[in-house]
């Protein structure tokens, strides 16, 4: 059958359309999105702005119409950070759904940790063992680790690559002064959730996820998205220390000349490699070995072994 799964994130909403079934690959039939940047539509308050819904308004309906062209049986929808921290996002997503029909779901961020994790888990393998998985979105990180498809713990922390560039980094490039504080809280913050963690147990394979992560090992060298989704990527820790005081004194526009980077995400890459670094360093984890699948493949898969037992 075919689904379609609308993703609503901070800085991209994205629809991808797929062909599945339970026990089988999903395969991408269709992906339509656009780099709204809904925690940038955020005013004083906390509430997002009228521009904000009116544009998510319209990329919703837009998905609605691809679903049905494309003759999708099942939309899910869901969103992040942005909205879920957002002090009008339950009236946010009740405009949408009354103007478009789109039922939007907010997911908090201990369900996208183990959403990740399952895709993640799917991806690799029973044979991968003990999984610690780390995705870094636009508002936040999530970090989970288990033996099953359900994990033993599941976190998530307010550090997404937008989130820090926006409250600590703003300068361009930042000052170094703001370069230090911003590691400090990043680094803080994680230690925070590091009894949980380690409580796991040591990983037998250690995993990166989504764009974020998917860009910096692009940098460091890894495979072009042209070469595929099953070529191997990694990012090591030992080159992102040596990435992050080079990225710290360059300008966005600098940024946006490296291997895989593009304009618009270029002034959020230097948080997310602090971000990427300070997780690697208190985990412990010199690899990260890259995953092509994230959230949206886990919200898919979810929604298949749902179907499977009705």
């Amino acid at each position: 059958m075919r689904l379609g799964v609308i993703d609503i994130g901070s800085n991209t909403v994205h629809m991808l359309v797929v062909d599945a079934h339970w026990g089988a690959r999903p395969l991408p039939t269709v992906s339509h999105k656009m780099e709204l940047r809904l925690s940038e539509h955020t005013d004083h308050q906390g509430h997002i702005d009228e521009q904000g819904v009116r544009s998510l308004e319209r990329f919703a309906g837009e998905c609605l119409r691809i679903a049905e062209d494309q003759g999708v049986e099942r939309v899910m929808g869901f969103v992040t950070s942005a909205i879920r921290e957002a002090g009008n996002g339950d009236g946010v997503l009740s405009m949408v759904r009354s103007s478009t029909g789109a039922d939007l779901q907010i997911l908090s961020g201990e369900d996208e940790a183990r959403l990740t994790f399952l895709a993640v888990r799917r991806w690799f393998g029973w044979s991968s063992g003990k999984l610690l998985m780390v995705d870094i979105g636009g508002g936040s990180l999530e970090i989970a680790s288990g033996i099953d498809e359900d994990p033993d713990v599941a976190m998530s922390f307010e550090l997404g690559a937008g989130r820090v560039t926006r409250t600590m980094l703003q300068g361009d490039p930042p000052s170094a002064e703001q370069v230090r504080e911003a590691r400090k809280q990043v680094r803080a913050t994680i230690a925070r959730g590091m009894r949980e963690l380690t409580k796991a147990g040591e990983p037998d394979l250690a995993v990166g996820t989504s764009k974020t992560m998917r860009t910096l090992a692009r940098v460091l060298g890894a495979a072009p998205a042209s070469d595929g989704l099953h070529a191997k990527r990694h990012l090591e820790r030992a080159a992102l220390s040596d990435l992050v005081p080079r990225l710290a004194g360059m300008p966005a526009a600098r940024r946006a000349t490296l291997p895989g980077v593009s304009a618009s995400r270029s002034h959020q890459l230097l948080a997310g490699a602090m971000v990427a670094e300070a997780a690697m360093d208190l985990l412990r984890v010199d690899r990260l070995e890259i995953c092509p699948w994230a959230l949206r493949e886990g919200v898919i898969l979810n929604e298949l072994d749902l179907m499977r037992m009705e």
